[in-house]
């Protein structure tokens, strides 16, 4: 794979930053693409700015707007609370269709640059149970992005099965754990870093960063 080329589907957040070390190691040349969508805060796009302009990757911002205005959700809606979900309903911060939309745009870009491989940090192991973070989704569409583009197309997904404390450690194994830490952007309240400490996202990237840590030791 030294020889071809990737495009990374990338918000500045800690798995995706992840999943760019990564490719960065797999791949002789790497882009990545990031979706303007209305998200709850534009400091996720900056973020993913500032990493891309960081590490010298080119960095294409696409906008996907009409996915604010199909969906109503916690991450297109500020008056919406962020809550976790339950066995009856998901969290409020699913946003339906994100990543059929995002792949499927992200695969047409592949295309256009030369590109046969996409990466994507979602994971089937820590996460909040949204549908379309997982395996079987991503299978099913490397299929049938293979068959709208009649191209090869090859869906990479290196968080798939790893715990959060193991995204750590992959990123520590990528001499990136540091500049993971303090440059990516996790938090649903928009603070870099650490984040607020309070929201689901922030507990499970903190919670794995604790597990990690400790095993370390």
């Amino acid at each position: 794979m030294k020889q071809q080329k990737a495009l990374i589907v990338f918000s500045g957040g800690q798995d995706s930053t992840t999943c760019l070390f990564w490719a960065m190691e797999q791949f002789g040349e790497v882009e990545a693409v990031t979706f303007d969508y209305g998200q709850r805060h534009t400091a996720e796009i900056d973020c993913a700015k500032r990493i891309a302009a960081q590490l010298g990757i080119r960095h294409h911002i696409l906008d996907m707007s009409l996915l604010g205005q199909l969906t109503v959700n916690a991450l297109t809606r500020d008056d919406i609370a962020i809550t976790d979900g339950d066995e009856e309903s998901l969290p409020s911060t699913f946003v339906p269709g994100r990543n059929l939309l995002f792949l499927s745009f992200a695969g047409v870009l592949a295309q256009q640059i030369g590109a046969k491989h996409l990466v994507t940090g979602v994971c089937e192991t820590d996460f909040s149970g949204y549908p379309d973070c997982r395996d079987t989704f991503i299978k099913s569409l490397n299929v049938t992005l293979e068959l709208a583009l009649d191209a090869p197309v090859v869906i990479h997904t290196p968080l798939m099965w790893l715990t959060k404390a193991q995204t750590w450690a992959l990123a520590d194994t990528l001499n990136a754990f540091d500049f993971i830490r303090e440059q990516t952007l996790t938090c649903y309240n928009g603070i870099i870093a650490d984040g607020c400490g309070t929201c689901p996202a922030c507990q499970l990237r903190q919670n794995g960063l604790t597990t990690y840590l400790q095993e370390v030791q």
